[in-house]
């Protein structure tokens, strides 16, 4: 089984998380539910938005395959341009996820017990307390 880096976002929070799982989620298209079940986290469920290949093209929801496609392309994931109406084609990603997709994109869109640092074992970070500079 491949080992594919999921990054996790938190809409409530704006917070994203990233957790690494062994797992086999081939064929799965951007826009699908995800059951919490795949990634590792029970009780939740995912929305799949996007991600990218193991040498960092961006996957694109208008492309069905999974496979690398040179497209002509005027805006979105993977696209940098300084003026209007000007496109470009550039090498992207299918929206299928094949054996090469290395980074999935999740956002979660039904929530399990507790919060997703807790399920994701992440302990929150006490915040320091900051010392008053004295000056004469």
């Amino acid at each position: 089984m491949p080992e594919i880096k999921f990054v996790i976002n938190d809409p409530k929070t704006g917070k994203s998380y990233p957790k690494v799982h062994q797992g086999e989620l081939a064929g799965i298209k951007i826009g699908e539910k995800v059951l919490g079940k795949v990634v590792g986290l029970d009780d939740f469920e995912f929305q799949f938005t996007g991600g990218s290949d193991n040498a960092g093209f961006p996957m694109r929801r208008e492309i069905n395959t999974p496979n690398r496609k040179s497209a002509f392309i005027g805006s979105g994931p993977g696209i940098k341009l300084n003026k209007k109406g000007v496109k470009i084609r550039k090498t992207v990603r299918g929206n299928t996820v094949g054996n090469t997709t290395a980074q999935i994109n999740l956002k979660i869109i039904k929530y399990g017990k507790g919060t997703i640092e807790k399920a994701l074992g992440i302990e929150p970070k006490p915040e320091e307390k900051k010392e008053e500079v004295k000056t004469a």
